[in-house]
């Protein structure tokens, strides 16, 4: 991966629907170029996909929190994690090393959502033992 590559994936980063010709004239490549190396990148699995960034808020989902939890035993692992990948409300599930097994980063309706996934959907899955919740006042950077 050389600089062009690099100023390429930063402007699909800011602009994900940018189009070819666009990065051709920033880059100063042709547009057959422009594909061909983004053919390679999504090949080489650099580009992993293309998606859309939706603002939460819009679709009601105002309220960002991040829940730390703890899995009680290792045999209810594989139940936690099916159910966290099929909730709309978590954006993300990440397994850590240290004091918790997991911390989800979650997008709700409200506090009255977040009581609602912490206490029926969380808490209901087997083996959650302990969870810990963050409320996110603003957002300074978020990236994909």
């Amino acid at each position: 991966m050389d600089a062009i590559d690099k100023q390429i994936i930063q402007l699909l980063k800011h602009q994900g629907r940018m189009t070819n010709s666009e990065i051709s004239k920033q880059t100063h490549l042709s547009i057959p170029a422009i594909s061909e190396r983004i053919k390679k990148l999504e090949s080489k699995g650099i580009i992993d996909r293309f998606t859309v960034k939706i603002n939460r808020e819009s679709v009601g989902q105002t309220l960002l929190a991040f829940v730390n939890v703890i899995i009680d035993t290792t045999e209810n692992i594989t139940c936690f994690r099916q159910t966290i990948v099929q909730s709309d409300h978590v954006l993300e599930c990440h397994h850590l090393a240290g004091e918790y097994d997991y911390l989800l980063k979650v997008a709700v309706e409200g506090t009255k959502g977040l009581e609602d996934f912490i206490s029926n959907t969380l808490k209901g899955i087997k083996g959650v033992q302990k969870t810990s919740t963050t409320i996110v006042l603003s957002t300074l950077k978020e990236e994909m």
